[in-house]
């Protein structure tokens, strides 16, 4: 297993973490996603553990809250050696309050997951999505409060554009609150939009990337046909959000069996070794719910594609140009950029 640190601090962790979406005591109001039972959960972590994985994400939202109880109880023996990540901020009951970025809502849900966790502390505390109704400056407050306490060690954003982290970042260090270490982000061949603004605006301030989905709900297994996609037990059957066009999804599964071929290896370890090839990216997310995908997904770490591999990943799924970066990347002083040997000016 490969470690780094998250950001800018000295968080170490894995670079291959394990997501805990699917865990569920009961609640199927996602079937397609809320389908691992405890002892399933208990079996996939200890497979994690001993592959070198330390760090572990989750979320109040996940399951009704069944996800942290799980991860909380099959971690609760070895807590003081693992990094666990919960998020805050999706839709966690039916009175209205108990959604969003509000204080209220944030002091409330840490003691909730804590609880359910069965920490004292959560390493990483982040924030599942944007609130529009709640003023910024409001949420990080919050945020700061929690890390003083001691409950929280490190704050994170999840989903959010680039502009409001900017300006998150801009108003926690002016007014010496916790900064955000990292963003959790969907990045994937399928889905490389983060590329355009979000990842120049983490180098910009050293910010950490962890990875969401980097197998696009599993469509980069290479185990979908155009046949069986809307079959009823898998997952694009009732969880198909990620908008990508499939035709060109399965013209690129063709080519990725050819790299996996010649390497020995799965269709998913290329997509997951593309993405730990990414210098900006600290650690990939796998969400398996059985432990031969996980397995599979493991082998990622061991696979070094080469830079024919990669340039040929790039070539074949480079996202569409989005104004203003068309104007900036075409129009750029060519002579200047000469001279500069091709290194962008600082703060272009």
């Amino acid at each position: 297993m490969q470690y780094t640190t998250l950001g800018r601090t000295g968080l170490a962790v894995s670079r291959l973490a394990f997501g805990a979406m699917t865990f569920t005591s009961g609640d199927r109001s996602l079937g397609a996603i809320y389908k691992t039972d405890a002892d399933v959960a208990d079996a996939l972590v200890g497979q994690a553990l001993d592959a070198g994985i330390n760090f572990f994400d989750t979320a109040d939202a996940y399951a009704s809250g069944q996800s942290e109880t799980i991860l909380g109880q099959v971690l609760m023996a070895r807590r003081s050696e693992v990094v666990i990540a919960t998020k805050v901020g999706f839709r966690t009951g039916t009175p209205l309050g108990q959604a969003g970025l509000s204080r209220r809502h944030i002091l409330l849900s840490v003691e909730e997951s804590l609880k359910r966790l069965r920490t004292d502390w959560i390493d990483v505390y982040i924030v599942h999505k944007e609130d529009p109704f709640t003023p910024l400056e409001e949420t990080l407050a919050a945020l700061d409060a929690v890390v003083r306490s001691g409950k929280v060690r490190y704050i994170g954003f999840s989903n959010w554009s680039a502009w409001k982290v900017a300006a998150a970042l801009e108003i926690q260090k002016a007014n010496g609150l916790a900064p955000f270490t990292h963003g959790q982000m969907y990045y994937s061949l399928l889905g490389r939009d983060v590329e355009r603004d979000i990842l120049p605006m983490m180098q910009r301030y050293g910010l950490g990337l962890t990875v969401w989905s980097p197998l696009a709900s599993g469509f980069l297994s290479g185990k979908y046909t155009r046949e069986t996609l809307g079959d009823p037990d898998n997952r694009y059957s009732g969880f198909d959000i990620l908008p990508f066009d499939k035709e060109r999804g399965f013209a690129l599964v063709e080519r990725m069996r050819v790299i996996a071929a010649a390497h020995g290896a799965s269709v998913a370890q290329v997509a997951i070794a593309w993405l730990l090839a990414k210098k900006t990216v600290s650690s990939v997310l796998l969400g398996a719910s059985k432990p031969h995908q996980l397995a599979d997904n493991l082998g990622a770490a061991k696979l070094v594609l080469d830079e024919g591999d990669l340039a040929a990943l790039d070539a074949a799924t480079e996202p569409a140009p989005v104004y203003p970066n068309w104007f900036i990347d075409n129009l750029v002083d060519q002579p200047q950029k000469a001279a500069l040997n091709g290194h962008v000016a600082a703060g272009r």
